[in-house]
C-alpha cells in the first residue's frame, strides 16, 4: 500500500491538517486507530469488583499478566483502535526479570509512602492530532527490575521522608539499560508502519528479548451474547488475526522472527488453583519464555500472539526492527517492509516537523519548541480508550460470579445511567487512566490548538445524557462519580471557541444547553442556605484546608466556600459570556444574559455580605457558618482566597448598545438597589481603542491591589516558579482551629503532603499547580485590558519596582516555562536535585509533564508522567509576548 495520501502533491506543512479535514468531515477516520491502550489497567475501579472497594488489592500488579481484563487492556508504547477491538504493545525480557517486562510497575495507593506512584521511567516524545507521526521512549534496567525492593523501601518509608525512586536503587549505575524507542507512522487509517529501536547503553554486550505483540481484547468471556472467539493464527514474521466485526488484521516483522501463541483468557489455576478455559492462557508467553514451560499453542493459533526478536547487542550497539500493522476485509498478501515502509516513516516524520514548525512561533527557541512538542505529545498519548457501563459493574456479568451485595450501596450506586464507550483524554494513562472532567477541561484548551474539533468533542461528551447525571451533576471522576469538581467546563468551552476561531456558533450553544442543567444543580445542591455562597467540597484541592472539606465537617455546621463562590461567580460570568455571544447572532438568548448578569452580581456582592472577604485581613476565607448563625473565618491564607481573582469579564458600551435588555437590567440593577452592587458592577473607563467598557468582577478595584499586594509577595504566594497554592508565611505561622475537642492545622508544605488526609496523594498546601496559575494569569489579563498602563502594581511586593498588570501576567508565564526549560546552569527545574536526569544526555532531553511543583525549587511532584493539565504550559509558550522579559 503506498505511503501517500489524497493530496500529498500540496507541501508538507498542510498534509497534517488535511488529515485533520478529513477525519472531520468523515471522510477518512484518521482518528480510528491510536495510542488509546492504557498503560494501567490493574488497579483501577472499572476492574474491581470488592465489596469495599479495595481496587489496588483486588486487582494487582501481580495478578495482571494473568488475569484477563472486563472492561479496557494495558501495555507498553501501544495503540488500538477507537473500539479495542485489537490491541498492539510491547513486551521485553532483559533476562534477569522473574516476568516479562508487559505493562507498567507502581505502587498503589496504600504501598507508597505519599500514594500510588510509578517506577518506571518513559516518555511521549511526539504525537500529531491524528497519529499519523507518533514516538515513545522507555529506559529498561539491564539488571533484574527490583519489584520487592521498591516495595519493601517505600512501605516502611514514613510521609516526612521522599519516594524511593527506580533511579535511588542503583539499576542505571554504568548506563546499564536498554533505550528502547517506538515510532510509528501511518500509511493510511488503518495501515500502521512501526520501528522498534533498541540500544544497548550498557558498556558490555548484552541480550534483550522483544516481543511486538498483537491481542485481542477479551469480550467473550462475561456471557453476553453474540460474542464470538476470534482467532490469531502464528507463522515465522507474521500474526494474522480474523474477527467478526474488525474483519482481518496482520502484524508482520521483518527477518522471519518465530510466532508464539496463547489465549487471552485467565490461568486460574495460578491464581486461584481452579481450571480455566484454555491450557495456554494469557502469562502463557511469559511462562514459555521465562521457564520453558509448555504454555504456547503448539498449533501456532490463539486470541494474544508475539513475534520473539532475540537481540544481542555489543557496548553502544543498536538496532531497529520493523513491523507493519494493517487492517483489510481480506487477509493482505505481504507487507511492503521495505522502501514503502522506509517512504512513510521519512515523510509522517517530515509533515510532522513542519506541522509543529507551522506551529510552535519562531520567537520561541528551540528549547520552549521542544517543551510545546512534547507538551502536545503527552496530551495525544493521554487519548485513551475508556469502557464502563456502572450498572452492569454494579449488577455483575451474567457469565461471572455475582458480586458482594455491598457493591450496590457503595462506590458510584447513584450513577446507574452511566454507560461510557469512548475515547476520552485523561490526565495520565498510569497513575490517572480514568477521566476526571475538571482535569479534561484544562487539557482541551492546549489541545484546541493543534485539533479543535477533539477538543469540542471532549468538552461536549461528558454533557452528554449518558455522562451527566439526570439531576444536572458533571461526573467527577472514577473514584467517585459524584464528588464534586470546580465548574470549568464554560469556561474551557469559551477559550476552545476563541481558539477555534470563534464562529462555532453550534458548539456553545449545545454547551450551554446542558451547563445550564448543570449551574441550576450547583445553585439547588451547593447553596444550602440559599444566600449565594457556596459550599461544593473538596473541590478538586485535596488537603488544601485544615480538616478534610469532601467529608463530614468535626463539628455542626456549613462550610462556606471562598473557592466554591469564586469558582460559581466565575462560571456565572462564563454563562453570560456565552449567552451575550450567542444573543449576537439569536437575540432569543438576550434574557439568558440577564439572567447571569443577575446572579454574577447576587453572588459576588453575596461574598462580601456574608463574611468571605477579611476587610483586616485584605483577604478571602472560609468560614464556617455554625446552627446559631455565628460565622467563624478559617483563616489560612490559601489559594481559595485567590481564586475570586478569576471571576472577571468586561462588557463594553457596543455590546450593552445591540443587548437593550440587558443594558436596561444593569441600570435598573444599580440604580433601584441603593448602590449594593457598585462594588462589583460599577467600575467604567475608556478601553485603549477609545471605547467605553465596565468591568464586572467579584474583587472590584478597590480590593484588588490589596490581593495583589499578597499574591505577589515572595514571603507569601510569589516564587520563582508561579504562584503557592498557600502563603510561605504559614512555615512561620501555621493556621490551627480548635473544632469539636480536636485541633486541626494548615502549615507550609512545599512538597508532597506529610499528612494522609484526603489519602495523602497531593498536596495544595505549598507548591505551585499549574490550572491555578493559568486562570490568575488569565484574570491578570483581563483586569489589565481594563485598565491598561494606568493601573501599576509593585512586582514583586517589596522590591520598589513597578508594572502594569500585562507585564506581570508575562513574568508570571515566564517563571511556569521556566519550569521545564534549562536555567542558566543548564538545569530544568523539574528534575530537581536528580543529577542523571539533569545532566545525562540520554535523560535530560526527556521532558515530563508533573501534577504539580515544589513551591521552592520547582521540582516536579505527584504524578510523573503527562498530567495533562500541565500541559497548559504549551499554551502559555504558543501566546507568550515576546518582548524582553524584565530586568
Amino acid at each position: 500500500m503506498s505511503g501517500r495520501i489524497a493530496g500529498m502533491g500540496v507541501r508538507r506543512v498542510v498534509a497534517e491538517r488535511l488529515r485533520l479535514e478529513q477525519a472531520d468531515s468523515g471522510e477518512q477516520p484518521w482518528r480510528a486507530w491510536g495510542p488509546y491502550l492504557a498503560e494501567r489497567a490493574w488497579g483501577t475501579v472499572r476492574e474491581d469488583y470488592s465489596e469495599h472497594g479495595t481496587a489496588w488489592d483486588y486487582f494487582p500488579h501481580d495478578h495482571a499478566r494473568s488475569r484477563a481484563y472486563r472492561w479496557n487492556d494495558d501495555g507498553m508504547g501501544g495503540i488500538c483502535d477507537d473500539r479495542q477491538i485489537f490491541c498492539f504493545a510491547l513486551a521485553l525480557w532483559n533476562g534477569r526479570d522473574p516476568i516479562l517486562k508487559e505493562r507498567m510497575f507502581g505502587l498503589g495507593g496504600d504501598s507508597g509512602n505519599h500514594g500510588e506512584d510509578a517506577k518506571e521511567y518513559w516518555w511521549y516524545l511526539d504525537s500529531t492530532p491524528t497519529h499519523s507521526w507518533m514516538r515513545w521512549r522507555y529506559h529498561y534496567p539491564q539488571t533484574a527490575f527490583p519489584y520487592d525492593e521498591l516495595v519493601h523501601v517505600n512501605g516502611h518509608r514514613s510521609r516526612a521522608e521522599t519516594e524511593y525512586e527506580l533511579i535511588d536503587t542503583g539499576v542505571f549505575d554504568e548506563d546499564r539499560f536498554w533505550q528502547v524507542t517506538v515510532d510509528y507512522a501511518k500509511a493510511g487509517p488503518a495501515d500502521m508502519c512501526i520501528a522498534v529501536t533498541v540500544a544497548n547503553r550498557g558498556p558490555a554486550p548484552a541480550t534483550l528479548d522483544v516481543l511486538p505483540t498483537l491481542w485481542f481484547r477479551n469480550t467473550w468471556s462475561w456471557g453476553m451474547p453474540n460474542r464470538p472467539v476470534p482467532e490469531i493464527a502464528g507463522s515465522p514474521g507474521r500474526l494474522a488475526g480474523t474477527h467478526r466485526s474488525l474483519g482481518h488484521i496482520v502484524l508482520e516483522g521483518a527477518d522471519a522472527p518465530d510466532a508464539l501463541l496463547c489465549d487471552n483468557e485467565t490461568n486460574a489455576q495460578r491464581l486461584w488453583g481452579q481450571p480455566g478455559h484454555s491450557m495456554y492462557p494469557k502469562d502463557g508467553i511469559n511462562d514459555h519464555l521465562i521457564s520453558g514451560a509448555p504454555t504456547v499453542n503448539p498449533a501456532n493459533v490463539g486470541t494474544k500472539g508475539a513475534l520473539h526478536y532475540r537481540l544481542i547487542l555489543a557496548a553502544g550497539q543498536s538496532r531497529t526492527i520493523r513491523l507493519r500493522l494493517i487492517q483489510a476485509d481480506d487477509e493482505p498478501e505481504p507487507l511492503d517492509l521495505r522502501d514503502d515502509w522506509q517512504a512513510v516513516m521519512r515523510d509522517r516524520r517530515a509533515e510532522a516537523d513542519d506541522f509543529f514548525a507551522e506551529l510552535i512561533p519562531a520567537a520561541a527557541g528551540p528549547e520552549e519548541a521542544a517543551v510545546a512538542r512534547q507538551g502536545i505529545a503527552g496530551l495525544m498519548w493521554g487519548k485513551q480508550f475508556y469502557h464502563l457501563d456502572v450498572k452492569q459493574w454494579l449488577l455483575g456479568d451474567p457469565g461471572s460470579p455475582p458480586p458482594p451485595p455491598g457493591r450496590r450501596y457503595g462506590r458510584n450506586n447513584g450513577w446507574w445511567h452511566m454507560n461510557s464507550f469512548d475515547i476520552i483524554s485523561m490526565p495520565d494513562p498510569w497513575e490517572y487512566p480514568w477521566y476526571a472532567a475538571w482535569d479534561l477541561a484544562f487539557h482541551c484548551v492546549s489541545i484546541a490548538r493543534v485539533d479543535p474539533a477533539f477538543a469540542k468533542s471532549q468538552l461536549l461528551l461528558l454533557l452528554r445524557e449518558w455522562y451527566m447525571h439526570p439531576n444536572g451533576q458533571i461526573p467527577a471522576y472514577e473514584w467517585s462519580f459524584g464528588d464534586v469538581n470546580p465548574p470549568v467546563h464554560a469556561w474551557a468551552a469559551l477559550r476552545v471557541f476563541e481558539i477555534d476561531g470563534g464562529r462555532d456558533y453550534d458548539f456553545l450553544a449545545r454547551v450551554m444547553h446542558k451547563l445550564l442543567l448543570n449551574f441550576t444543580w450547583w445553585v439547588n445542591r451547593k447553596d444550602i442556605g440559599g444566600l449565594n455562597v457556596f459550599e461544593g467540597g473538596f473541590l478538586g484541592l485535596d488537603n488544601v484546608g485544615p480538616f478534610d472539606r469532601s467529608a463530614a465537617l468535626p463539628v455542626a455546621g456549613v462550610l462556606e466556600q471562598s473557592d466554591g463562590t469564586g469558582w460559581m461567580a466565575m462560571y456565572a460570568l462564563n454563562l453570560l459570556d456565552m449567552a451575550i455571544r450567542l444573543a449576537l447572532h439569536d437575540r432569543t438568548y438576550e434574557d439568558v444574559a440577564t439572567k447571569f448578569f443577575e446572579h454574577f452580581a447576587y453572588i459576588a456582592e453575596s461574598s462580601y455580605q456574608q463574611g468571605l472577604w477579611d476587610e483586616e485581613d485584605s483577604f478571602f476565607y472560609d468560614q464556617l457558618r455554625l446552627p446559631d448563625g455565628y460565622r467563624m473565618p478559617l483563616r489560612a491564607r490559601s489559594v481559595v482566597g485567590l481564586l475570586p481573582l478569576a471571576a472577571t469579564t468586561r462588557l463594553s458600551a457596543s455590546t450593552l448598545h445591540r443587548l437593550p435588555e440587558l443594558n436596561a437590567r444593569l441600570r435598573w440593577l444599580l440604580n433601584t438597589q441603593s448602590g449594593e452592587y457598585a462594588d462589583v458592577i460599577s467600575a467604567r473607563r475608556l478601553s485603549p481603542e477609545g471605547r467605553q467598557q465596565r468591568l464586572l468582577a467579584m474583587v472590584g478595584p478597590e480590593q484588588l491591589l490589596r490581593v495583589l499586594a499578597r499574591m505577589l509577595d515572595p514571603e507569601e504566594f510569589l516564587s520563582a516558579y508561579g504562584i503557592r497554592t498557600l502563603s510561605r508565611a504559614h512555615l512561620e505561622k501555621p493556621f490551627t482551629v480548635s473544632l469539636g475537642g480536636s485541633e486541626f492545622t494548615v502549615d507550609y508544605e512545599p512538597a508532597e503532603s506529610t499528612s494522609g488526609l484526603f489519602g495523602g496523594n497531593s498536596n495544595w498546601r505549598g507548591p505551585v499547580w499549574m490550572p491555578v496559575n493559568y486562570l490568575l494569569i488569565e484574570a491578570l489579563r483581563e483586569y489589565a485590558a481594563f485598565f491598561g498602563d494606568d493601573l501599576i502594581v509593585e512586582y514583586p511586593t517589596g522590591s520598589r519596582r513597578r508594572m502594569p498588570l500585562s507585564e506581570v501576567a508575562d513574568d508570571l508565564s515566564r517563571r511556569l516555562i521556566g519550569l521545564f526549560v534549562p536555567d542558566a546552569e543548564g538545569n530544568r527545574p523539574i528534575f530537581g536535585a536528580t543529577k542523571l536526569l539533569q545532566t545525562h544526555p540520554d535523560w535530560k532531553d526527556l521532558i515530563v509533564f508533573p501534577e504539580y511543583f515544589h513551591g521552592d525549587n520547582g521540582a516536579g511532584l505527584g504524578a510523573w508522567h503527562q498530567t495533562g493539565w500541565s500541559a497548559l504550559v504549551v499554551d502559555l509558550i504558543l501566546t507568550l509576548p515576546r518582548g524582553p522579559a524584565p530586568s
